[in-house]
C-alpha cells in the first residue's frame, strides 16, 4: 500500500508540461499520487501560499525549471528553502539549462538535486519515474 503524496511541477514549456503530465499519469497506474503544474514561479509561489494558508495537501515533491518567465527556478527555490513552512520539501531543477555553476549555486540553495532535461522521451519516463519513487511513493508505508 502506498501512502498519497504530491508532486509540484513549475515549467514554462508546454510541450514540456505534457510530457511531463503524459508520463505522471502513466506511473499513476501503479503508484498512488497527485500531481499538480504551473507555468512559472510566480504562480507556484501563490499556489504555495494557498497550500501552507490550510488550502490543501503541500506536495511531497517540487519540481523546478531553471529558465522561467517572471521568477527563475533558483529564485522559486530560494523562496521555498527561506519559508519555515516549505523548505523541507525536497526539489529538483529540472532544465534545459546546463550551467555548472548555477547548479552548484541551486544546490548549495538547498535543491535536492539537479537534472538536465533528457532529449527522449525514453530520458524524460526514467527521470521522471526515479523522482516519483524516490521522492514521492514509499511501497514500505501502511
Amino acid at each position: 500500500m502506498t501512502k498519497f503524496r504530491k508532486i509540484l511541477l513549475a515549467e514554462d514549456d508546454e510541450d514540456d508540461r505534457m510530457i511531463f503530465e503524459e508520463i505522471v499519469r502513466q506511473l499513476q497506474g501503479r503508484h498512488d499520487f497527485d500531481f499538480e503544474m504551473v507555468e512559472n514561479g510566480s504562480l507556484m509561489i501563490q499556489l504555495l501560499d494557498t497550500l501552507s494558508g490550510g488550502g490543501g495537501q503541500l506536495p511531497a515533491l517540487i519540481v523546478l525549471d531553471q529558465n522561467m518567465p517572471q521568477m527563475s527556478g533558483q529564485e522559486a527555490l530560494a523562496y521555498v528553502k527561506a519559508s519555515p513552512l516549505l523548505s523541507g520539501i525536497p526539489v529538483v531543477i529540472f532544465s534545459t539549462y546546463n550551467d555548472n555553476r548555477l547548479m552548484k549555486e541551486c544546490i548549495q540553495l538547498g535543491a535536492v538535486r539537479t537534472i538536465t532535461k533528457p532529449d527522449s522521451y525514453e530520458g524524460f519516463h526514467d527521470v521522471i519515474e526515479l523522482l516519483v519513487t524516490e521522492f514521492v511513493v514509499d511501497e514500505k508505508l501502511p
